[in-house]
């Protein structure tokens, strides 16, 4: 079972969800959207791991940082806090997107609280490329009377599954796989509308910050997961490259059946390793 806790910190609080018991694997889940989304990995990894998933800051029901524009270095450092608040002194971890962002800086700025990373697709971005991230992928959106901040986050998830980036509709964009069900694109809207006018941070901080020299840091074993339909599939590919010591795994599409499990497979066969 999937229980869902809140942890109180200095000045604010964290929701997160946690199952199974064994040895403690911390997740952190993708921008925009929440630990729910993180749900089925969850419970394919809970028959042999202590698994805690929190809500980041500013997303799902975790309250944000009190900082205007926070950097990944910031979310790193509060994962470190709440790590703190339910007591938990070691853990290995496993990050998605903006989630493998933040999980590899939280590998770098406290290793001897991180064993192993698994980087589940990340992005290296030209000086271009993350020019235009910044000014186009995630804009700020505020509630109005008139209720466009529901339709406008609607919209934005939406896209994301039909377009890579999803601000750009011409064919060359178009990703493979369609739409998922109605009712997994409704729970995802409803997590990102939770934090309408802070989720945007997080992307922010993401596509700032230049990956390279952190993934030269990081003295810890790595793994790179990635699916075959990932937009992130070359980049990811790439970093594991620049690692000091990573190793690379591909797994298949991810509308493909069973394939939360498969990922599950990938991940404990490189946290049993020597």
């Amino acid at each position: 079972m999937i229980r869902r806790r809140f942890a109180d910190l200095a000045v604010r609080q964290v929701h997160y969800r946690e199952a199974g018991e064994g040895s403690p694997l911390l997740m952190l889940h993708p921008s925009p959207g929440s630990s729910k989304q993180l749900e089925a990995k969850i419970a394919a990894l809970a028959p042999n791991h202590r698994v805690i998933a929190p809500d980041t800051p500013g997303n799902g029901d975790s309250q944000p940082l009190p900082l205007e524009a926070p950097a990944i270095g910031d979310y790193a450092v509060a994962v470190v806090e709440f790590l703190d608040a339910i007591g938990l002194e070691r853990c290995d971890v496993y990050g998605s997107h903006t989630g493998a962002n933040i999980a590899l800086k939280l590998a770098v700025l406290a290793p001897r609280r991180i064993g192993k990373v698994v980087l589940d697709g990340i992005g290296l971005y030209s000086d271009a490329e993350r020019a235009k991230y910044l000014a186009n992928y995630a804009p700020q959106i505020r509630p109005d009377l008139i209720g466009s901040q529901f339709l406008k986050a609607f919209m934005f998830c939406r896209d994301q599954y039909i377009f890579w980036p999803w601000f750009e509709s011409a064919a060359a964009n178009r990703r493979e796989g369609g739409l998922p069900s109605p009712e997994v694109l409704h729970d995802w809207v409803i997590e990102v509308c939770k934090s309408i006018t802070t989720y945007h941070l997080g992307y922010a901080a993401s596509f700032a910050e230049r990956l390279e020299n952190n993934l030269a840091e990081a003295t810890q074993p790595v793994l790179f997961l990635v699916a075959e339909n990932d937009p992130l599939l070359a980049d990811t590919k790439d970093a594991a490259k620049l690692a000091r010591n990573g190793q690379l795994s591909l797994l298949g599409h991810t509308a493909s059946s069973g394939f939360a499990g498969t990922l599950a497979e990938a991940i404990e066969a490189f946290l049993k390793s020597a």
